[in-house]
């Protein structure tokens, strides 16, 4: 039984799906703070094939993923389930010039998941034609 004014949601509304596409991808290195956060792993995905993928100069080097609206590739990301209470922290941890913003897959639904301010392609390697960030 609920107090009134309590939502009650299904273990599935309570998490949501964030779409990744380098670091924090299975095997590299912030794979663990997706772990850390109560993330699991889903599945594997592709995106629409409207992306840009650039090889953005930090260190260590990031992808940063950018729509585009003539042109692109379809990129290869995965798709976590994140806890919903974490992810507004999540969030809030990305470095410029990254974000969360919706990702389009390639079935035509969106996710939450990793994208790029698009003045970050200029002197950025443009990586699109590998389909991933290996």
């Amino acid at each position: 039984m609920h107090n009134k004014g309590q939502i009650s949601l299904s273990d599935k509304e309570k998490s949501i799906q964030v779409a990744v596409c380098g670091l924090h991808k299975r095997g590299f290195p912030l794979e663990k703070q997706m772990r850390d956060l109560g993330a699991c792993f889903g599945r594997e995905s592709v995106t629409a094939a409207k992306y840009q993928m650039v090889k953005l100069p930090t260190v260590p080097t990031k992808p940063g993923l950018i729509k585009k609206s003539n042109g692109g590739g379809s990129i290869h990301l995965e798709i976590w389930e994140m806890p919903i209470n974490v992810f507004g922290a999540f969030v809030a941890s990305i470095p410029s010039p990254l974000s969360i913003g919706k990702v389009e897959l390639l079935d035509g639904t969106e996710v939450p998941g990793f994208v790029c301010e698009a003045y970050a392609a200029e002197g950025a390697e443009d990586i699109t034609a590998s389909g991933n960030w290996k």
